[in-house]
């Protein structure tokens, strides 16, 4: 049982191609069913902490691929929604350009024996997109709900999200790496 949260982190990367697959089948109910496997894929998001406390089977692999997982399956539904022309390209740009950053820094913390844990606002980005993007492939009202508009809104709220929390992991690291330097 201890191996389960790795397992399900994944299942996280491993679902990502196949909802882009299924996006670009683009027939009928084919939203539905992306959207249904990316929800199915974020709950593995919460539960493979959870189990991983649960268990005692916290380890920095996972705190490692846990991130990565996340952008594996987060960024391939937001590129297939990109070629669809749900999201803006500058949307996406801001968002690759601060994982490509946070991966950089986390490479070199990493380098350094520094593990970067997710932070509150990660944390909040992370669900907001996971809200946001099932929005975006279903792309039809619900019950008089504008999904399509809902998405849009709530990930451009999670790139705002995602700056902050770009700030603050930076901070975390540079200010770690100063106290560091000053106890040395």
């Amino acid at each position: 049982m201890a191996k389960l949260p790795m397992i399900l982190t994944y299942a996280r990367m491993f679902v990502a191609p196949v909802i882009m697959w299924t996006l670009m089948i683009n027939g009928r109910y084919m939203g539905w069913i992306a959207a249904i496997l990316f929800v199915l894929g974020s709950l593995t998001d919460w539960f493979d902490g959870y189990f991983a406390r649960l268990w005692g089977s916290e380890s920095n692999m996972g705190k490692f691929m846990d991130p990565i997982a996340d952008k594996i399956l987060v960024l391939g539904s937001i590129l297939i929604l990109l070629t669809m022309g749900r999201v803006d390209p500058f949307m996406v740009f801001l968002l690759v350009g601060r994982d490509i950053f946070i991966g950089g820094i986390r490479a070199v913390a990493a380098a350094n024996q520094i593990i970067i844990a997710a932070k509150p606002f990660g944390k909040w980005k992370t669900a907001t997109q996971m809200l946001a993007i099932p929005c975006l492939m279903i792309y039809e009202p619900l019950w008089g709900l504008p999904l399509p508009d809902v998405g849009y809104f709530l990930l451009w709220f999670s790139v705002v999200l995602s700056l902050i929390s770009g700030v603050e992991c930076a901070y975390g690291y540079f200010s770690k790496v100063k106290t560091d330097s000053i106890q040395n």
